[in-house]
């Protein structure tokens, strides 16, 4: 069941990378892997001053932030030998964060992404002790649950090499990923539509620029 796979994802040791461990580790991994790689997105926030549309989204410049997005190189983040399946869960209406990455994930689907987006209405019966986890799923032996602090910034990764757990993980995203839409399909049905997010967020930490 696939609430009972993400419960062990709790409940399952792993070791806590800092945020600069966890990307170089990370990377080394997408280099080399074949195969699939699956990625689960729960949150409806994340907090990222170090991508430049993000930035002007918050900023209120939303024409820039498209600007600023059309000159990303998406092909160039994908891992070169295997297929990353990205299940979006989606409330709407969206925050500002969550319209401004739809949009980024419509242009990362057309660049060989395989975004979709599920409605959260789907995985309210699978949450009823936490919400789903951040996951990044890698290999059979191989998951790091993504890990943020309170406004959405990231700070890690614990890593999981339980296969059991990360088998079933695979089985559970999967299946809510067969019964996702197309992120592009979705972007063009339920968010071209509206007017530009207007954002409230904090655009940097205290003491940091």
């Amino acid at each position: 069941m696939p609430g009972e796979a993400f419960e062990h994802v709790r409940k399952t040791a792993g070791e806590v990378l800092p945020a600069a461990s966890y990307r170089t580790e990370l990377y080394d991994h997408l280099r080399r892997i074949e195969g699939v790689v699956w990625k689960l997105e729960r949150a409806q926030h994340f907090h990222e001053p170090d991508t430049p549309s993000w930035v002007a989204m918050m900023s209120g410049d939303w024409d820039r932030s498209l600007a600023l997005m059309d000159e990303m190189r998406f092909a160039d983040d994908l891992p070169p030998r295997a297929e990353l399946r990205r299940l979006r869960i989606v409330e709407m209406p969206p925050t500002p964060y969550l319209q401004w990455e739809i949009v980024l994930l419509a242009a990362r689907t057309r660049a060989g992404e395989r975004a979709r987006a599920l409605h959260t209405r789907s995985v309210r019966h699978l949450e009823n002790r936490a919400p789903l986890p951040e996951l990044l799923i890698l290999d059979r032996d191989l998951m790091y649950e993504v890990l943020y602090d309170e406004i959405g910034a990231h700070v890690g990764g614990r890593r999981i090499t339980d296969t059991r757990v990360v088998e079933d993980c695979v089985r559970a995203v999967a299946e809510l990923y067969a019964d996702a839409e197309d992120m592009v399909a979705f972007h063009d049905r339920e968010v071209t539509h509206l007017p530009p997010p207007v954002a409230r967020g904090i655009l940097s930490r205290p003491g940091h620029p």
